[in-house]
């Protein structure tokens, strides 16, 4: 692993928040992912969407879960020393995300400890979070992730 990292588990301190940007979800990524993924009517066409109680055409939850992820793997987790995670304890779809939304994100550092059998990793608890432009909460995680020491790197 590159000792270039700048995040490393020792960075990741209770209440530190990083910042995971913003990003515009267009109807033609919601249709095309559900077309794959999940294709259910609110997810593939507009009509269907308006009639439904999500109210327009709407990103599939797991879509949201993928965007999600690749806003923290821009905002610090391709900059990090990650060794993945063990699973993930909750995710909350909490408003709809609905074509032409631009959502925005937190993360925010809940515990870190290190492994007991592995004292080169840490784990580190977090809450995440994403919100539409009108700054309602669509999204909400929390999980563990494993992150290698600063001394695993040496």
């Amino acid at each position: 692993m590159s000792t270039t990292k700048k995040w490393a588990y020792e960075d990741f301190t209770e209440g530190r928040t990083f910042d995971l940007g913003a990003k515009r979800i267009s109807a033609e990524e919601i249709v095309e992912f559900a077309s794959e993924f999940d294709a259910q009517p609110m997810h593939l066409d507009e009509a269907a969407g308006k009639a439904s109680l999500l109210g327009g055409l709407a990103a599939s939850g797991w879509h949201t879960c993928a965007i999600f992820m690749r806003m923290l793997c821009d905002g610090f987790l391709l900059d990090s020393t990650s060794q993945g995670a063990p699973g993930i304890e909750q995710v909350k779809w909490k408003r709809p995300v609905l074509a032409d939304d631009t959502l925005s994100g937190r993360t925010v550092i809940l515990s870190a400890r290190r492994s007991r059998s592995r004292p080169t990793i840490g784990l580190v608890s977090i809450r995440s979070e994403l919100f539409n432009q009108r700054g309602e909460s669509v999204f909400e995680q929390e999980n563990v992730c494993m992150f290698s020491s600063r001394e695993a790197l040496a």
